[in-house]
């Protein structure tokens, strides 16, 4: 399947920890089975003996979702600190863990600096990092299981999945005439496109984010960034996967997919699928005008420590 990756989450009983991830965005698919035992066969009965983790096998589209962002949801459902137990379950098989299949360098990469970041926040945790091995797909009656049976036990509080994956309580006025110069507003308020190679973001390329110029939200990381000759800046994906909302757009005899900013409900630019294809594909073509350029080094006093984990 194009632009799909795939990681393992052992997060306690895989009901739930497979239920939360269903919800996001981007995810494309999902497996629920047994990882990194013993033996390469098991079952839920003799699970325990050839300790085996209940896991997870996702499956995403990485240019609608990072695997950070992945690993934030994960963190967020798990305690990370419990050693051979999630809510009520215990026993190594609820064990938590992080699995990449072997030779996959980039997600181990990113598992790596993941948990070193977590690490340097909470301490030491007690999340299993691994390459996959052994991986036992579950019997059928556990899959999609809270599909079936809604009333189900389960561990994962469901309804985080729809919460912001950062705490984040930045407001702006409603009034975007006053805060906007001319051009900011003709493109933000009324779908207005700035002249190709004017916008000086266009040509920047330090690290650091880029927010929406009204309500400074994040929106886009300089780690996907390209240039794409045409004059706009260009991304890969949004930085989260719901900050951005995607629309039909059929003016000027044509069809687009327009991009707005959900945080201020405005205008961005449009997404087309002639991107890089090692980055997915997809080529936001955002106008500068919509945008301000926050630097890696400023992050810090501007507020914006939890986004560093997504600049490379």
């Amino acid at each position: 399947m194009k632009n799909i990756k795939v990681i393992y989450l052992a997060g306690g009983c895989f009901w739930g920890t497979e239920a939360y991830f269903k919800k996001l965005r981007g995810i494309a698919k999902t497996l629920v089975g047994y990882a990194n035992g013993d033996s390469d066969e098991t079952s839920y009965e003799i699970v325990a003996r050839t300790d085996h983790a209940e896991t997870v096998k996702i499956y995403y589209d990485f240019s609608r979702i990072s695997l950070t962002e992945i690993l934030l949801h994960y963190f967020r459902i798990i305690n990370p600190k419990s050693i051979n137990r999630q809510g009520n379950d215990m026993g190594r098989q609820y064990r938590t863990g992080i699995y990449w299949e072997e030779g996959d360098s980039e997600s181990e990469e990113i598992v790596r600096d993941f948990i070193k970041y977590e690490e340097e926040k909470i301490g030491k945790v007690a999340v299993e990092i691994s390459p996959l091995k052994n991986f036992v797909k579950a019997e059928d009656y556990h899959q999609d299981y809270l599909d079936k049976n809604p009333g189900g036990y389960c561990h994962v509080n469901l309804s985080r999945a729809e919460d912001p994956i950062i705490d984040d309580d930045r407001k702006f006025l409603e009034d975007k005439r006053a805060q906007l110069d001319d051009l900011s507003y003709n493109v933000m308020a009324k779908a207005g496109t700035e002249r190709p190679f004017t916008s000086k973001l266009n040509d920047e390329y330090r690290r650091g984010i880029y927010v929406d110029k009204l309500s400074k939200k994040p929106l886009f990381a300089s780690s996907d960034k390209f240039e794409s000759g045409c004059g706009w800046p260009s991304f890969s994906r949004p930085i989260v996967s719901n900050y951005l909302d995607e629309n039909v757009d059929r003016s000027f005899g044509m069809v687009r997919t327009e991009v707005r900013s959900l945080s201020s409900d405005s205008h961005l630019g449009h997404v087309f699928g002639d991107g890089p294809s090692d980055k997915g594909g997809l080529r936001y073509c955002i106008n500068g005008a919509a945008l301000e350029f926050i630097p890696y080094e400023e992050m810090d006093e501007k507020g914006y420590s939890d986004y560093k984990i997504f600049v490379k």
